[in-house]
């Protein structure tokens, strides 16, 4: 369980940001390229975007697959040997699959094809399979990744901006996770 400050604080995010869907963010026509933790449009074309009443029964049904889109840190390339490098824990919600870095406005082809073949093996292959697409609250990451998968040729996309806080704050269940294997590890 999560203490009552937390809770709090994560509440005030999410209503930082509906306020900021309120005040009417622009949906770019292309990818988001850079201050990705920011407050993020109350649409995607051609996507459906949903609450979190909306992902839990999702979620509950089973009917969907759940993608996380988190950027994790790298371990940087010129520690020193024997510098001890510890993860950053993510926690995401349960039975989704973590494809971090890939909701940057341009992607490398080997994180490209990672993201596709990821998204594959989310699905099953099944192109027509409800996809939802997160990250966090005011990140726009989920945004990019959600218009990716819609170009990709995936005709079910649900895009949750509200993401693991508004989840968190719902007191819903989130599972430690961990990312799948990148092309370049």
């Amino acid at each position: 369980m999560i203490g009552t400050a937390v809770r709090f604080a994560l509440v005030a995010i999410i209503v930082a940001a509906a306020e900021a869907v309120a005040a009417g963010v622009p949906e770019p026509d292309g990818y988001r390229l850079e201050n990705y933790r920011s407050p993020t449009p109350a649409t995607l074309r051609g996507v459906r975007v949903i609450g979190t009443d909306e992902a839990e029964k999702i979620w509950r049904s089973h009917s969907a697959s759940f993608v996380d889109v988190l950027p994790r840190p790298p371990r940087p390339r010129d520690l020193p040997e024997g510098t001890l490098w510890r993860d950053k824990p993510r926690a995401n919600i349960p039975g989704s699959i973590w494809l971090p870095d890939t909701g940057y406005g341009e992607l490398a082809p080997s994180m490209a094809g990672y993201f596709s073949s990821g998204l594959d093996k989310a699905t099953d292959g099944d192109h027509a399979r409800v996809l939802v697409l997160y990250c966090l609250a005011d990140c726009w990451m989920s945004w990019n990744a959600a218009k990716r998968a819609l170009s990709l040729g995936y005709s079910n996309v649900a895009w949750y901006p509200e993401g693991t806080d508004g989840w968190l704050a719902a007191g819903l269940p989130l599972q430690p996770s961990s990312p799948e294997p990148r092309p370049d590890e």
